[in-house]
């Protein structure tokens, strides 16, 4: 049997351009937002399209690569790895939080080529 693996890929454009931020250690992060639609037709018949947005974080290679080709609208294949975290607001609510920790990027459509990277 083959093992299970936690991996997720998505399509979708960005919602904004991506957020960078270097870490204390140096290391470098993007984070950004993508939106996926779904369709489908209810019981009366109507099209009716679903939007669902999607936290994105991108380390090292690829946030200089995210940091420098994407942009608000741009269309992206995403492909990576659940994260779920909490954290503490201002006013000491615990808060958690799903995003994906991407592996492999895709950029398509739009004026420019297509470009993938992947980090191993």
């Amino acid at each position: 049997m083959y093992a299970l693996k936690n991996k997720v890929q998505l399509i979708g454009n960005l919602g904004n351009v991506p957020e960078i931020k270097n870490t204390e250690n140096g290391k470098k992060i993007a984070r950004f937002s993508i939106a996926t639609d779904e369709q489908y037709l209810n019981s009366s018949g109507e099209k009716v399209t679903e939007t669902t947005w999607h936290n994105i974080i991108a380390w090292g290679k690829l946030a200089d690569i995210a940091e420098q080709y994407l942009k608000k609208g741009s269309e992206v294949v995403v492909e990576g790895k659940l994260i779920n975290r909490s954290y503490n607001d201002k006013e000491g609510n615990k808060k958690y939080i799903t995003e994906i920790q991407v592996n492999e990027l895709l950029m398509i459509g739009g004026k420019e080529k297509a470009k993938a990277v992947e980090v191993s």
